[in-house]
């Protein structure tokens, strides 16, 4: 039995992406014909660009419909708001790009004190999954279209959130080094890979909207719950793979800039030394001629 389906983009989801798709052309031309182009890539633009259309897919038909009907089809929309949609568009950012709002944000993260500590987009990351997926507020999600909107809203805040110490398009007093990512990414991983491992090894269904539903594509309702759960950890650990390669290759550019910096301070010194050395010689010989 196939579900109803329909297709075609939501307005509302559409309406947003477009605006952010105006908002960013227009800085990236912006920057693009300016002395700082090298800052503003192709493919920053081709990956922000995405991140809406992303936004539009996953919030449209037919994703959203079949999230009615099947949970596996409702966990793909989830990963896509959580995930997806936060790193494309964060990929597309950088300080240059972001400059005429890089105070505010700034201004912002000072203000809202433990709100903006990478620890907190952490917990905030792995118990939004958690409370999300308790039956009670799963089920209310499903049925009830305001609840549902709720929860999304909140997958992709917290997705935001999460991605946004990670890769930093601002830089903050907060930024994490060294093995910090590492960790960050590790924990949170790991624990939302095992709620998605509970999820398929489930003895029965836990989800009583999914229950009641026919068996779509013969589908029973713990087949569905197996392969959403399966399809989260998979998730989990193919973007902590992709994850920790990005971080690796950006720690040894930072650690080649770092050294680079060092190495250029060093040559200041010593040419400070020479310098200083070389006027003592000639004061020390202008003070011998004297006498």
């Amino acid at each position: 039995m196939t579900p109803p389906i329909s297709w075609g983009p939501e307005l509302p989801p559409l309406i947003l992406a477009v605006i952010l798709w105006t908002v960013y052309i227009r800085r990236w031309i912006t920057v693009r014909r300016s002395p700082d182009k090298a800052h503003a890539p192709v493919w920053r633009l081709l990956s922000y660009v995405s991140g809406g259309l992303v936004l539009v897919i996953a919030q449209g038909n037919p994703i959203d419909g079949l999230g009615d009907h099947l949970f596996v089809f409702h966990m793909v929309q989830h990963l896509l708001l959580l995930d997806v949609f936060p790193l494309l568009l964060l990929f597309g950012l950088n300080r240059v790009l972001m400059r005429p709002i890089t105070r505010r944000v700034q201004w912002i993260e000072q203000r809202i004190g433990f709100l903006a500590k990478p620890w907190f987009g952490l917990v905030a990351y792995t118990v939004g999954m958690y409370v999300w997926h308790v039956p009670a507020l799963y089920n209310a999600a499903s049925r009830y279209d305001t609840v549902h909107l709720f929860e999304h809203m909140t997958f992709t805040g917290i997705g935001f959130l999460y991605w946004w110490h990670l890769l930093r398009p601002i830089p903050s007093r907060d930024r994490m080094t060294a093995m910090g990512p590492m960790a960050y990414m590790g924990v949170t991983k790991v624990t939302v890979g095992l709620l998605g491992m509970a999820l398929t090894f489930a003895p029965k269904a836990l989800y009583s909207f999914y229950e009641d539903q026919p068996a779509w594509f013969g589908l029973a309702p713990t087949t569905d719950q197996m392969m959403a759960g399966a399809l989260m950890a998979t998730e989990q650990v193919l973007i902590m793979g992709v994850a920790f390669f990005v971080l690796f290759i950006r720690g040894l550019r930072e650690a080649e800039l770092q050294a680079q910096r060092e190495e250029r301070l060093m040559d200041r010194r010593e040419a400070e030394e020479r310098r200083a050395e070389e006027e003592a010689r000639i004061a020390a010989d202008t003070a011998a001629m004297r006498i």
